[in-house]
């Protein structure tokens, strides 16, 4: 029997995007780039999926092929060279879906975290029983070892906030998801408190987005914004019904970025939406 082929993951496949956008703004074809390396264009076209692996050094070779001068980013993609990144993650890959890999992957490497969330608590600042209840609710249901092991996947993502260098994050957080009993009173008090002991670190920033701050721009779909080692390897994670998005067009991106500034002009100033988180808690406690 033939060994099982692993996908590549988003990070690997991001790495052939970007070098297949640097050779395609100098008009040469993946046959041209290949033969400037010694490879067929097959090899080419695997290095441009993500399915075969390139070292730091050819990434920079390519680079200045294609007449890049921008030394931050050649340096940026050097960075992601080296084949699949052997982290926690790996031990999910049989338990639970390729995607929710991915993202580990990308958090464990992201310079930052900007995060809109109007309905749910971002993932990143979960307590376990809310997660729970949250995975609880999907439909159809999770078995319970399914719930299980998301739950363990989504704590252990949290790994990002903590250590020598934790990684910043900035969330928005509407009122709206402060105001719903995920898991009951008991579960959301828990939580709050806990959004009350991370707003109070210096690499975590909580803005809170009141009922009276009006429309949300466009849809109001939550998102996180993921910051790369420079700009033009920054990534969007949307979490929909049908599965987790990965967006990385620069002209989405931009559009992000306006939508989070937008959302960010709107909200709370950290003291002001801390003492706010304080008030429902306090709400929530009286019932408890």
């Amino acid at each position: 029997m033939a060994p099982k082929t692993v996908p590549p993951t988003a990070r690997q496949r991001r790495l052939g995007r970007e070098l297949r956008r640097l050779r395609e703004q100098t008009d040469m074809t993946a046959t041209e780039a290949g033969a400037f390396l010694g490879a067929s264009q097959g090899r080419m076209s695997n290095i441009e999926t993500g399915r075969y692996a390139v070292s730091a050094d050819r990434v920079r070779t390519l680079a200045h092929h294609y007449r890049c001068t921008d030394q931050g980013l050649i340096e940026a993609l050097a960075g992601m060279t080296g084949g699949r990144t052997r982290g926690w993650w790996e031990e999910y890959r049989e338990v639970l879906p390729h995607q929710m890999l991915d993202i580990a992957e990308l958090e464990y490497h992201a310079a930052g975290f900007r995060i809109a969330a109007n309905f749910y608590v971002p993932g990143l600042l979960q307590t376990a029983q809310y997660a729970r209840a949250v995975f609880a609710a999907y439909v159809p249901s999770f078995p319970p070892h399914e719930v299980e092991h998301r739950v363990s996947h989504r704590l252990k993502r949290q790994a990002v906030l903590y250590g020598e260098k934790p990684t910043p994050l900035t969330a928005i957080l509407h009122e709206a998801a402060l105001h719903m009993e995920v898991g009951g009173p008991a579960v959301m008090y828990e939580q709050l408190e806990y959004l009350i002991e991370m707003s109070e670190r210096g690499d975590v920033t909580l803005l809170l987005t009141p009922f009276g701050a009006g429309a949300l721009p466009n849809s109001g779909q939550p998102f996180d914004y993921l910051e790369g080692a420079v700009t033009q390897l920054d990534t969007v994670l949307l979490d929909t019904d049908h599965g987790s998005e990965i967006i990385d067009a620069e002209a989405k991106l931009a559009t992000y970025r306006a939508i989070w500034d937008r959302m960010a002009s709107g909200a709370l100033g950290p003291e002001s939406s801390r003492r706010s988180i304080r008030r429902i808690a306090q709400g929530l406690k009286e019932r408890t």
